[in-house]
């Protein structure tokens, strides 16, 4: 703690880098993972091949899918980013072809039936109820991510990694202990967070909230 104290100027710095590669990675691969699992949901053919690509590809360890992508993004964020987009993949498009298959058809038919066009029932019925179970796929991939970033200091990316790195080499207990608990805060702090928004966005939570609302 006294370490933390004594840098805060760097380790707040490290913290905005690790939170930046983060933030980045997750908009980016929520985006793909989104047109991936619609693609999925319309052609469900693709669904063995996809989830069997991604499943392939999340199954190679993480410093040695940084270590591939140097030749091609350079040592730097860049390869490190590239790498947490891959690794959530799996993650978030499983994730989202599954809230998608949650909808009862009955439902839609039910929207369809009150004259509903398609962006309304997706706007209106459709969002609403898979929104909580995409949040946890984010949440689980949000996770991923913080933990790749961390690794990727090792590759001059920066970020909270460079504390763990730093204080290994240097054989300092004070700095490694420093960067262990900023990344676990981080992933904790995080990880409460996106809880609290799944639990915001719970279709019993609002239902429940209308009908005392009523009462």
């Amino acid at each position: 703690m006294i370490f933390l104290f004594n840098n805060y100027q760097l380790v707040f710095h490290l913290l905005l880098e690790h939170l930046k590669m983060t933030g980045l990675a997750v908009i980016i691969a929520v985006a793909i993972a989104g047109s991936l699992a619609l693609l999925v949901a319309c052609y469900p053919w693709l669904k063995i091949p996809v989830m069997g690509l991604l499943g392939t590809l999340y199954t190679l360890p993480s410093l040695a899918l940084i270590v591939l992508l140097v030749p091609i993004f350079g040592l730097n964020s860049q390869s490190v980013i590239v790498a947490m987009i891959i690794y959530t993949q799996v993650i978030l498009v499983r994730n989202f072809s599954v809230a998608a298959q949650s909808i009862e058809p009955s439902i839609l038919e039910a929207a369809k039936g009150m004259g509903m066009n398609y962006w309304q029932r997706w706007w209106w019925v459709q969002m609403p109820l898979i929104l909580p179970i995409c949040l946890a796929g984010v949440r689980l991939a949000t996770i991923v991510a913080i933990a790749i970033a961390t690794i990727g200091a090792k590759f001059g990316a920066g970020g909270l990694g460079t504390l763990l790195f730093d204080g290994v080499a240097q054989a300092r207990n004070d700095k490694i202990l420093a960067g262990a608990i900023l990344v676990a805060f981080l992933a904790l702090l995080i990880n409460a967070i996106l809880l609290g928004l799944e639990w915001l966005t719970s279709p019993a939570r609002r239902i429940r909230q209308a009908s005392e609302n009523r009462k």
